[in-house]
């Protein structure tokens, strides 16, 4: 989960790590109401570096939301669609927002931090949009379960947040920490510190390799970045912006607000019918879900690679025998890959692997095909 860039924002705001990313060579640029680097040297060295070494991001533009008090755990699983019930403290799940059609409002992670609390970790382009839904649902939640116990606050600016992916992630961080990182399992979290910063540390990421993100105090946030690139130097350790990050989360797969998943999508059809438990009982958009479930999807989000030379990128247009018959929702060159791929939602009896497609860029048809995503796995022995 991510946001999309470049929207004409009123005011762009800036991370604890501002002046770090300057004093590096970062290259800014406004990226959903933030001021963050896109890349430091070249957007396919960095990704690679993810790939073979680890790369430390700055994805402090990230909101957070604590949900808390003894009916908590009822109102956030009649809120998502995945099982908060099941959800151990020290374990996060990846869910959605979903309007009462099962359309995305947004796609998040859920923490659980205790019996009866919770951190929801939103799109930075969508906090305000997520906070005021979060507090009108839970308004309406207390009012029909007589004055249930959950409150909501929008905590963004408690938090800075620093992600530290790839293979060797856990080698730099294990020795300048106090958790036991070889017990965290993946979508596990710990307390404890880094480099002596209280922070919580989280098994998870968004680039399809092993790794860690730290949640800490904004003001913390510069030592964390500059113990963190010194100790990982002789591994390889670069810092990465936002480029890498999205090259890095197309290649495993992974949806991106705004492109693969909005307000007109649903899980199912973006192949994320996973996250839907209806066997919890109800939620927000579950009788339009049930209906879809039953009936099967019209579209299907697919995954492409182009043949040959060319880039299709988001809003080309999907064609078969010269007939317009869907949209790239994101397209890139993959540098692990060294092919260029993409994502598009396309009508389901085309979404078999291995069915020929056509985009057209501009003036230009590209020869394409349906793969099975994620376009790549990091190796187990990673």
């Amino acid at each position: 989960m991510t946001d999309s860039p470049d929207r004409a924002d009123a005011e762009v705001q800036r991370t604890a790590l501002y002046d770090s990313h300057v004093a590096a060579g970062g290259r800014m640029v406004s990226f959903a109401g933030w001021e963050l680097p896109v890349r430091y040297s070249d957007v396919a060295d960095e990704h690679r570096a993810v790939r073979t070494a680890a790369g430390l991001f700055d994805v402090s533009h990230m909101g957070e939301v604590r949900v808390s008090g003894a009916d908590a755990e009822a109102f956030l699983d009649h809120l998502t669609p995945n099982h908060v019930a099941k959800l151990a403290a020290g374990r996060a799940h990846y869910s959605g927002l979903l309007t009462e059609r099962g359309t995305y409002i947004d796609d998040i992670l859920i923490y659980r931090l205790a019996s009866d609390e919770f951190l929801i970790v939103v799109n930075a382009s969508n906090i305000d949009k997520d906070v005021a839904w979060i507090e009108k649902q839970a308004a309406a939640y207390s009012e029909k379960h007589e004055a249930a116990d959950c409150r909501v606050e929008n905590v963004s600016d408690q938090y800075a947040l620093l992600a530290l992916q790839g293979p060797r992630a856990s080698q730099i961080l294990a020795p300048n920490t106090d958790v036991a990182l070889d017990e965290l399992r993946y979508y596990g979290f710990a307390r404890g510190t880094a480099f002596g910063i209280d922070a919580i540390i989280s098994r998870t990421g968004y680039t399809g390799e092993d790794g860690f993100e730290l949640y800490l105090a904004p003001a913390e946030a510069p030592g964390m970045w500059r113990q963190l690139l010194a100790a990982g130097a002789s591994d390889g350790l670069v810092p990465a912006g936002l480029g890498a990050r999205d090259t890095l989360r197309l290649e495993a797969g992974m949806a991106l607000y705004g492109h693969e998943i909005d307000d007109t999508r649903t899980p199912y059809d973006a192949g994320l019918g996973w996250v839907v438990k209806m066997a919890k009982g109800a939620f927000i958009g579950r009788e339009h879900l049930v209906v879809q479930k039953a009936a099967g999807t019209a579209v299907k989000l697919v995954g492409f690679e182009v043949e040959g030379r060319g880039i299709a990128r988001e809003g080309a247009t999907v064609q078969v025998d010269g007939e317009a018959v869907g949209e790239v929702t994101s397209g890139t060159f993959a540098p692990t890959l060294e092919k260029a791929i993409g994502t598009a939602y396309v009508p389901a009896s085309l979404a078999e692997p291995g069915t020929e497609i056509s985009l057209q860029v501009r003036r230009r048809t590209l020869s394409a095909r349906v793969v099975t995503m994620p376009f790549y796995k990091r190796p187990r022995s990673s």
